[in-house]
């Protein structure tokens, strides 16, 4: 029996350090095969689009595509996975598929992007018509939750049997809870401030809890920032709520070992990151039911759901968790629970492998 191994070539856009959700997730599927590297799967990256500059972006287009062509004349490349946001992803990825399809090599589509709906919806009817193309002859396609395997399944139907999902993940945080002496309750957003993910009705529901100094807010993330702050001193909240602008993962690690509430009132997201991040660490969850997020929040038991856009829905959530300090931990622990369970990076990367290696390929 031959031994010789699975060759998986994964797409991704920034590459090893990007800033992005995708980069994110797909560094830590990077540091798992690089420490327990299954034998019958060989695993290697190539970014599509690259940091810096987009007027780079070609080159690291043409790049990737040259890699595929030698790979598949030196027989080592077996599986493309391309992971797929919007917009300009999409279209660099249709690109992708399409010289994938010329050389023979099988692919499988990964679906993150939150505003893909649209996109594709929207799209002029060429763009729309090859991005059909792309899915319906992909190999596999991985979506990250139930809704978005519907929009699939409804937009080509042919390719219904061949989406599996499998929801993002995160490791097991490595810092431990840290208490407040002193009480507060500690909340916490992190994300691209803005208007998408909801930040002007978090801060508006801010001003509207108590005065009393029972509580603190941390809004981290890069994006509009500055008008944020602003806002915040106009509503006289300067002493309570922080804007660090962008984190990295050590100072992302310690602002949720330090805090008891993740809130993320965006209007519209496939499976954020952070909401898995917050549960990982047992923070009490509130969120928007938008894309997958209903798939791993249920109201009231793995955390808390708010209208999209609703301020006051926001502020009332708060205000339980502060007054309700039992039913937060309780949030907390079945928030955990359920990472442990579902989402915890080892079973990631396990059910990415046993998708590789299968025989559908």
């Amino acid at each position: 029996m031959s031994s010789r191994p699975t060759y998986v070539l994964i797409a991704t856009p920034l590459g090893e350090g990007g800033m992005g959700g995708i980069d994110r997730i797909m560094d830590e599927v990077r540091k798992i095969a690089r420490l327990k590297s299954p034998g019958h799967v060989s695993i290697s990256f190539g970014a599509t689009r690259g940091q810096g500059s987009i007027l780079l972006s070609p080159v690291y287009l043409f790049s990737f595509l040259a890699r595929m062509a030698l790979l598949k004349v030196l027989g080592r490349i077996d599986v493309l996975h391309i992971n797929l946001s919007s917009h300009g992803s999409t279209k660099r990825k249709i690109i992708v598929a399409r010289w994938a399809r010329l050389l023979g090599i099988p692919y499988v589509i990964h679906l993150h992007g939150s505003r893909f709906r649209q996109f594709w919806n929207e799209s002029a009817p060429g763009v729309a018509s090859a991005i059909t193309q792309m899915f319906a002859s992909a190999s596999r396609i991985v979506v990250l939750g139930n809704v978005w395997k519907s929009f699939v399944a409804e937009k080509v139907p042919g390719a219904s049997a061949r989406i599996v999902i499998i929801p993002n993940a995160t490791p097991t945080p490595r810092l431990s809870p840290v208490e407040d002496e002193a009480g507060h309750l500690r909340i916490l957003f992190l994300g691209r401030v803005g208007p998408r993910k909801g930040v002007p009705q978090l801060v508006e529901a801010l001003s509207m809890l108590p005065k009393d100094g029972s509580w603190r807010a941390t809004i981290a993330g890069d994006g509009d920032v500055e008008e944020t702050r602003q806002e915040i001193e106009r509503l006289g909240l300067t002493d309570r709520v922080a804007l660090p602008g962008w984190v990295g993962p050590d100072e992302v690690a310690e602002l949720l070992s330090g805090s008891d509430v993740l809130v993320l009132p965006s209007f519209d997201e496939n499976l954020p990151m952070s909401v898995i991040e917050g549960m990982a660490a047992g923070l009490a969850i509130i969120a928007t039911p938008v894309g997958a997020v209903e798939d791993i929040i249920i109201d009231g038991e793995t955390g808390l759901l708010v209208p999209v856009g609703d301020s006051n829905a926001i502020a009332a959530s708060i205000q339980f968790l502060l007054d309700q300090p039992q039913a937060r931990k309780a949030l907390g622990k079945e928030a955990r629970r359920l990472h442990g369970e579902r989402l915890e990076i080892g079973m990631y990367f396990a059910r990415l492998v046993d998708l590789w290696a299968g025989k559908n390929f």
